[in-house]
């Protein structure tokens, strides 16, 4: 089968421009035969490798990316690994009671596993740092929202503290929110210096990690046969950690819903700029609505920053005009002026969209696709904790190991089935529009 869509990015990946250069990208341009191939150097095809390299010691191991490693959604997302529910459908993050335990537990063995990585391969703190998160109310609804998850985190048993508006200043130096639910168990990380830490571990690891290198079209012989533009790789076992480009796949035909969201990044701080701010030099903040805005502040390579996150569109051909960069690019200077307005003179630096893949049910499609076919994908908005654990337990499943994770998962409803394309773009944009007017200043 051809691959219908190769990724396609928009503006730059911010975090990986604070990174040194990497080293010149090693494309595949050869006929090869492995053990295993894992397509997508994200978070859950990293993940697939490094369970592989452990559980399967001495077999070949190749990854494919279509992009440099640290350029793709893994290298876009705002940095958040988050243990507890977060369903971006949801007026607080909450469901019911059984699936949120269940998820709660699923992600957290994604953060352990994530953990173990940065561990094991020396990551520094800047890159994964298990710190906790705040989520910020800036209106009396948005302290409503958060009011209500409290009450769901003690039904399931989870702490959680919450803040004032004089603590929530002292921590962001920002006067814009009312109060704020701080929970423990979210890491922070520095997505792409992150991703491209792991990375760099596994290929001391064995595993080899071919960029710029993707996969236009997929066959089965006996073995499955993957071909990139100048090369093509035969192995008997396959995973695909693609997330939504599963669809590019041939695979959940209308099943999942393809949105991206927005970010800006400032330039560095000066010492003036940052005796002015005040607060904390690293924080993170998701927004009580879910489609609120998301800050972050940074302080380490690159300087100290701040960091934008708002805005959502539904695009099921997984790619947008640069323009839209731009139009979004004013909401979020209005976005950051609103919350930090001794900053005005302070521009943005970089600018980006990232691709999430979302089911409406909030499931992810953790399965044997075909004979030695594997998935790891749909990662319903936190493809960080969701991924990691994801692509741990696809390898798994390809191995023959057993968990009840792994038998949850493959228990799970199918992805349900979405409207007819036309139909379901309109009224998932509409109603992304309506949720962010009734966000107000939660945005």
């Amino acid at each position: 089968m051809k691959v219908k869509r190769l990724p396609l990015d928009p503006g730059p990946a911010g975090w990986n421009q604070l990174l040194q250069e990497p080293m010149p990208a090693i494309r595949l341009e050869d006929k090869i035969t492995v053990d295993w191939l894992v397509i997508g150097a994200g978070f859950a095809g990293l993940a697939a490798a490094h369970r592989l390299c452990k559980q399967a010691q001495g077999d070949k191991i190749v990854v494919l990316d279509a992009v440099r490693v640290g350029d793709g959604p893994a290298g876009r997302n705002s940095g958040f690994m988050i243990d507890l529910p977060h369903d971006l459908t949801s007026a607080d993050y909450g469901g019911g009671l059984d699936a949120d335990l269940d998820q709660t537990e699923d992600n957290r063995l994604g953060i352990a596993h994530a953990s173990k990585m940065a561990t094991e391969y020396l990551l520094s703190d800047e890159a994964f740092l298990l710190s906790g998160k705040i989520n910020g109310a800036a209106t009396a609804k948005g302290q409503a929202h958060n009011k209500n998850f409290a009450k769901h985190l003690t039904t399931m048993g989870e702490p959680y503290e919450s803040l004032d508006a004089k603590q929530m200043r002292e921590i962001t130096g920002s006067s814009y929110y009312q109060g704020g639910l701080f929970t423990p168990g979210t890491a922070m990380i520095q997505p792409a210096m992150y991703i491209r830490g792991v990375a760099d571990g596994l290929r001391q690891d064995g595993v080899t990690i071919y960029e710029n290198s993707p996969v236009t079209a997929l066959n089965n012989d006996g073995n499955w046969i993957v071909e990139t533009p100048q090369g093509q790789v035969s192995s008997p076992r396959v995973i695909l950690a693609v997330n939504g480009h599963l669809n590019s796949f041939g695979y959940a035909k209308s099943r999942l819903m393809h949105v991206f969201t927005y970010a800006s990044m400032t330039r560095a701080l000066t010492p003036q700029e940052i005796g002015k701010l005040g607060g904390n030099p690293i924080w993170g903040l998701t927004p009580a609505d879910p489609v609120g805005t998301t800050v972050r502040r940074i302080s380490g390579t690159g300087g100290d920053r701040l960091i934008i996150r708002n805005r959502f569109t539904f695009d099921p051909k997984l790619e947008v005009e640069p323009k839209r960069i731009a139009k979004i690019g004013h909401d979020h200077d209005t976005s950051f002026l609103n919350r930090f307005p001794d900053l005005s003179n302070v521009k943005m630096e970089y600018r980006w969209g990232g691709r999430l893949c979302l089911s409406r049910n909030n499931v992810q499609i953790i399965q044997e696709l075909e004979p030695g076919l594997f998935s790891a994908c749909c990662q319903n908005g936190l493809g960080t904790a969701k991924g990691t654990f994801a692509g741990g337990l696809a390898a798994d499943l390809a191995l023959g190991r057993s968990s009840q994770a792994l038998s949850r998962a493959l228990a799970a409803d199918a992805p349900a089935r979405l409207p007819p394309a036309a139909i379901a773009k309109l009224g998932a944009n509409l109603y992304l529009r309506w949720q962010e007017r009734s966000a107000r200043g939660e945005l």
